[in-house]
């Protein structure tokens, strides 16, 4: 696949984009579970595939901003709705889950 939207943390990038541009530090805050290194990864993939921009201000210290770019915009309804799916299907899911937990492990 040219572009990595579907990975476990660009997803959750461009929501925390959603409202505006944000800097590094503030990113971390909502995706603590992400390392430094993984949260960057997932950055410059994004600004790669034309997700997001990043502005460097000439500033002391340096302040380095994220923000979605519009076709990063585009991606906010599929997440949305994509959330929504799961939300609406969660008990499925889970009941699914148990189901071939109890038939692989002999449980049940």
């Amino acid at each position: 696949m040219p572009i990595k939207i579907g990975d476990k943390w660009s997803a959750m990038v461009v929501l925390c984009l959603e409202q505006g541009a944000r800097r590094f530090s503030e990113l971390r805050i909502p995706l603590r579970a992400a390392t430094p290194k993984v949260l960057t990864q997932t950055l410059r993939a994004l600004e790669r595939d034309g997700m997001i921009t990043r502005t460097v201000h000439a500033e002391v210290p340096v302040r380095v901003e994220y923000e979605l770019t519009a076709l990063g915009r585009t991606l906010l309804e599929p997440i949305a709705a994509g959330r929504r799916w799961a939300e609406d299907h969660m008990p499925t899911l889970f009941a699914a889950r148990d189901a071939h937990e109890n038939r692989t492990t002999g449980k049940g």
